[in-house]
């Protein structure tokens, strides 16, 4: 019984303390658990069930630009990290060095690799010789290692599970088109399978990816206002492949570099899924993700037929390729309704005998906690429709909760005003110049989102000094 209770605790509510009930969420649905190395976080079965849908749905859609996967050591030479100048000073605070094989000193420091741009250049200045052989449309499933000050789970750990693409193509054009591609397919797969509505659009010159010609993003608002980055897309230019000696031959017999691009996202999108869309009583997965997407609860299970039934609707809707499960435990019914909405199973279907009398079961919603009552017959046909009318109706919700929390500054005090008093997004003009990048961060604590593909102008004047406008600028608080 005290085993039971865990889940059946409250857990602190959102508009108390939201960062408490992230945490009370993660530990009490069973997603991750803490390591004995500070920051490594161990992600449970139930959590990795949703990282392996992602996988498998992202991994599909890769496949479909004509992506193929490799794998790259987790080592990387001092020597072959330091070649790109930015890069390194880029990531320096944030690596981890390997300094002793068994008993014996290194000659060279090994880095556990932060991303993997140069062991990608490495490799192509020897697979790459002439104009046949581009493009290279490589991606990589793996963990990298940033030695992070702060972490939370899943947003912020000094190992994480993540995806890096990595191209090189023959002209500037090819590499820029590939970057806005996987820009895209991101936002697609976020608003599509993970309901989670973002902006998209380019970093600033500050916020772009160290070594990077530009950095493309997107961003995802979370349910208390704050910014996540959702996925980033980076166009190298040239850049990494003069600093590696990455050459090809062209059909004009003249010896150029690649252009190169580089693209991931991580198991940051868990938390994302968590901090969009869960409530006070726990995670609320889209159907799309959910590793189970209908558990089935017999009511008085004891009593004769019941749990035939249930059997028999797990087995109606495996067939309609629904991910199903029933819950056959002695916990009482109570306890299991609790247990489901925690783990943010979409639908939860009920039967018990005076159900059964009447050949029928109630379908519960796990966002809107709607109930459907429906003939035992139809419940394969019903259930896939009431899915994806939740799939989009989540994806709806999200979207409306972020136009309502995105505002307009067009001076400074209105700025710090709106940044204080109003949780969420700010639109603001921005002359170009980093100290006034630099000065909003100091004194609000809003960074520079991004300067978003669809372009407005709703002022002259930069927010900040006043001068004239270059951009428009999305400006937010962030994880």
């Amino acid at each position: 019984m005290a085993k039971d209770k865990k889940f059946v605790e409250q857990i602190t509510s959102m508009d108390v303390d939201f960062a408490q009930w992230y945490t009370d969420v993660v530990k009490k649905a069973e997603l991750t658990d803490y390591s004995s190395v500070k920051g490594f976080m161990v992600i449970k079965p139930y959590g990795y069930a949703i990282w392996e849908n992602i996988q498998k749905e992202m991994d599909r859609r890769f496949k479909e630009t004509g992506v193929e996967n490799v794998y790259m050591p987790m080592l990387i030479p001092e020597s072959l990290l330091t070649k790109e100048k930015e890069h390194v000073e880029g990531f320096a605070p944030e690596v981890a060095w390997v300094t002793q094989g068994g008993s014996e000193p290194l000659t060279e420091r090994l880095c556990v690799r932060p991303t993997s741009e140069t062991l990608f250049c490495d490799f192509y200045k020897n697979d790459i010789q002439s104009y046949r052989d581009l493009p290279k449309v490589y991606n990589q499933w793996c963990s990298v290692v940033r030695w992070e000050k702060e972490t939370r789970p899943f947003l912020r750990t000094r190992e994480f599970l993540w995806q890096e693409g990595h191209t090189a193509h023959a002209t500037a054009e090819e590499a820029e088109e590939r970057t806005v591609q996987m820009l895209n397919v991101y936002a697609d797969f976020l608003e599509q399978v993970l309901a989670i509505p973002v902006i998209k659009g380019q970093k600033t010159e500050k916020e772009k990816f160290a070594g990077a010609k530009a950095t493309y993003t997107v961003e995802a608002m979370m349910h208390d206002g704050k910014a996540l980055q959702s996925g980033t897309s980076h166009n190298f230019g040239d850049g990494f492949a003069r600093a590696y000696g990455v050459q090809f031959t062209g059909k004009d017999n003249t010896l150029q570099y690649v252009h190169q691009t580089s693209w991931g996202t991580t198991t940051r999108m868990i938390g994302a899924l968590i901090m969009v869309h869960g409530d006070d009583s726990g995670l609320v997965l889209p159907p799309h993700v959910a590793p189970t997407q209908v558990m089935v609860i017999p009511i008085q299970q004891m009593k004769e037929g019941v749990l035939d039934a249930a059997r028999g609707i797990v087995d109606a809707l495996a067939a309609a390729d629904v991910r199903v499960k029933v819950d056959e435990t002695d916990k009482s019914p109570g306890f299991k309704f609790s247990e489901q909405e925690m783990r943010g199973i979409p639908l939860r279907i009920e039967i018990g005998p005076k159900d059964l009398a009447e050949g029928q079961c109630v379908i519960v919603r796990r966002d809107t906690r709607e109930k459907t009552v429906v003939a035992i017959a139809d419940v394969a046909a019903k259930v896939p429709e009431i899915l994806e009318n939740m799939q989009h109706e989540m994806l709806e919700r999200a979207r409306a909760h972020r136009d309502s929390h995105i505002y307009t500054a067009t001076n400074y005090d209105e700025f710090k005003q709106t940044i204080n008093e109003k949780p969420g997004f700010i639109k603001a003009m921005w002359c170009g110049d980093q100290a006034c990048e630099d000065q909003i961060k100091e004194e609000t604590g809003a960074t520079s989102r991004c300067m978003p593909f669809e372009q407005e102008e709703i002022a002259d004047t930069c927010v900040c000094c006043g001068k004239k406008a270059k951009k428009l600028v999305i400006w937010g608080r962030s994880y």
